[in-house]
């Protein structure tokens, strides 16, 4: 009996009478209102709830160990195997599955705005509202687009159906899976959509470096003056807020490539943070929640059809989705040149980072792979003072490969490009958290302004004696006492040690990596 190819059974699954594809966005829409999937916000925003699941579930991500690329992935607690012939049969049960819905909806798309490192998709759903999510999220073809999907990364997502471990070869009932060779990534049991995209992020920082393209988790605008800029940092360091510029043009809010053409968003949209979300504070994302707009678990007055952006009953990681389209200041396609100045941002609850400091290029390489912030007292059970974390190349999650494989393409680059990398403090000055104060935004603005701006290029620096760091000594519209961390503590014996709390810390991460070469051990903390 000969066996039918994964492939086969996809293209005859997509071929069902059931199946609608590419409907048009106000079409989903209504399809997710008909089958009670969410309601209509007072702005028009389509609000729905994700039931248990409220955030990635990264322990039960798998990759199928394959013969073409288990000898490259960075196997561990992140890239869990799994094997092929327990996919195989997990797969034919989720199609199964999938072909006994009265409905489903399908649709293309790409991922990578440079036409020459796309990468066609397909994606199929049981929720009419996942699919408004995917059509939002990843960059949607125009008429114009002839490209053959024979080659497509089919995303296969089935919430409702739940493994069971003992007989799946799962850790629980959910489960993500991606198979580089049947181009398939399989999400069952969880109806958070943010594992649709991530999940293509982590395929994409696989393929991407195959192709001599760095893959990046930041953020990126780019001036007037075709000046780019890339933002890194780590949930609450204020990546969206400083790359939220009216005065620069955005490129992309979080996931990015940079080939030998320059810097290009590998999405069609944006996956903003709602809690405490103001029209104030953050205007873009705020106005940007409108018709077509997927708001996730945000509370919804049920009078009035007002977002509860403050309500965390439901979870803090509140989101919305929303196209790129819907962000003034966007450019399309949705590239630009090659990076002029580099940001790293972090949010130092120890207190004893500089405001902003000059990286050369092994400091540049040993902080991308620390992705240091700080998790604060009372964000989590448990945390009674500031704990210092760490996510590697500032994406652990999604990195497929080696950490060293994308710190050394970030330092071929920086020499390539001669670009200027600065690390920026957006947490603590004068104390630690619950002493001193969080560092003034408008000082900030002005120390990144001026890092883009070229000013601090020729600014003499001094270097911190303890992290090594050079800290310019003047920064225009930043008084010269705030930039010196020490000099800001009222205790400067405390300072010392707390700075030396942090350098251990650091030190202690770094021993985690392997082929890692002594002049980049050499650019960490003394």
């Amino acid at each position: 009996m000969k066996t039918i190819s994964l492939q086969t059974e996809l293209a005859e699954l997509l071929n069902q009478d059931q199946v609608h594809h590419d409907l048009p966005i106000s079409s989903l829409i209504e399809e997710a209102l008909m089958r009670g999937e969410g309601k209509l916000s007072v702005t028009g925003a389509l609000s729905v709830e994700t039931g248990a699941y409220t955030g990635r579930s990264p322990k039960d991500k798998f990759i199928v160990k394959e013969e073409s690329v288990k000898d490259k992935i960075n196997w561990g607690a992140v890239n869990q195997p799994i094997e092929k012939d327990v996919f195989t049969r997990l797969f034919q049960k989720v199609v199964r599955h999938l072909g006994q819905k009265d409905k489903l909806y399908a649709s293309r798309g790409f991922a990578g705005a440079d036409e020459g490192f796309r990468l066609p998709l397909k994606v199929i759903n049981e929720f009419a509202w996942q699919q408004l999510f995917a059509r939002q999220l990843f960059i949607r073809p125009t008429a114009e687009d002839a490209e053959s999907y024979d080659n497509a990364f089919t995303i296969v997502s089935a919430p409702s159906f739940k493994a069971d471990p003992a007989v799946d070869g799962t850790l629980s009932e959910t489960f993500i899976i991606v198979s580089f060779e049947e181009r398939i990534v399989l999400i069952g049991g969880t109806e958070y959509a943010g594992e649709m995209k991530k999940s293509i992020f982590s395929v994409m920082n696989y393929l991407l470096p195959e192709q001599d393209v760095l893959s990046m988790h930041c953020s990126a605008n780019v001036g007037r003056e075709g000046d780019v800029a890339l933002f890194f940092g780590l949930s609450g360091t204020g990546k969206t807020t400083l790359s939220a510029d009216p005065h620069r043009s955005l490129i992309g809010d979080d996931e990015h490539g940079w080939s030998s053409n320059g810097v290009f968003n590998i999405e069609g949209g944006c996956y903003a943070k709602c809690i405490n979300l103001s029209a104030e504070k953050e205007p873009q994302i705020w106005n940007a929640i409108r018709f077509g707009t997927v708001l996730e678990n945000v509370v919804i007055d049920e009078k009035t059809g007002e977002p509860d952006y403050d309500d965390v009953s439901l979870t803090e990681n509140t989101r919305a989705a929303y196209p790129l389209e819907a962000i003034p200041n966007a450019i399309f396609p949705s590239l630009a040149g090659h990076p002029n100045t580099i940001i790293f941002l972090t949010a130092d609850a120890f207190g004893v980072l500089p405001p902003i400091s000059k990286l050369t290029k092994e400091q540049a390489m040993y902080h991308f792979l620390s992705g240091y912030t700080s998790k604060l007292a009372g964000t989590e059970r448990g945390i009674t003072s500031p704990e210092a974390t760490f996510s590697t190349c500032f994406g652990a999650p999604f990195l497929p490969l080696p950490a060293a494989r994308y710190a050394e393409m970030l330092g071929e680059k920086i020499d390539q490009h001669d670009v200027d990398v600065f690390l920026v403090n957006t947490g603590w000055s004068g104390g630690p958290y619950g002493v001193g104060s969080r560092m003034n935004l408008q000082h900030t603005r002005a120390m990144v302004q001026a890092a883009l701006h070229g000013e601090l290029r020729t600014v003499e620096t001094t270097v911190d004696p303890i992290f090594g760091l050079h800290i310019p000594l003047h920064c225009p519209g930043v008084p010269d006492t705030v930039l010196k961390p020490r000099d800001t503590w009222s205790d400067q014996a405390a300072y010392d040690a707390k700075a030396a709390e942090l350098a251990a810390n650091f030190k202690e991460n770094f021993k985690k990596f392997d082929n890692i070469s002594d002049t980049i051990k050499a650019a960490g903390p003394k």
